[in-house]
């Protein structure tokens, strides 16, 4: 069992301390739970008004307009279903030590880019060629 790391609550990760130390992962740790927490219980609330929804509206374009909102809104959800499954990936990246670096050179990730995309997986520059390619291929 690991030991509880304290973090000031003003605690920020910062470039003059080693990169993810206990500090750094634990504190991204926290981010990411405290953001799959928020998309959890979000959903939840979508599936009570999917459920509280199913009311039967006799004007056609009041129904076509609830219905073109119904799918936008499960897209959103489809769309945080797939962040949450990003942010278990990340989750178990900090477990396994892997955090930080970057799948495709091992370099690290800057912390400016982890702190404002947790889930990342690629540095700058990793993701600034990955779509550089992917734009070649589509434009094919």
């Amino acid at each position: 069992m690991k030991a509880e790391v304290f973090l000031p609550e003003d605690y920020r990760p910062a470039e003059d301390e080693p990169f993810m130390n206990e500090r750094q992962l634990e504190w991204f740790r926290r981010e990411l739970l405290r953001q799959k927490n928020e998309l959890l219980s979000e959903s939840k609330s979508t599936i009570a008004g999917l459920q509280d929804g199913t009311r039967n509206i006799p004007d056609v374009a009041d129904r076509a307009s609830e219905e073109t909102d119904r799918a936008l809104e499960l897209r959103i959800r489809d769309r945080q279903r797939k962040l949450v499954a990003k942010i278990d990936s990340a989750l178990r990246r900090i477990d396994e030590g892997e955090f930080g670096y970057c799948q495709e050179t091992g370099e690290q990730i800057s912390l400016k880019r982890l702190v404002a995309r947790p889930t990342t997986t690629l540095s700058l520059e990793a993701q600034e060629r990955h779509e550089r390619r992917e734009k070649v291929h589509r434009d094919d």
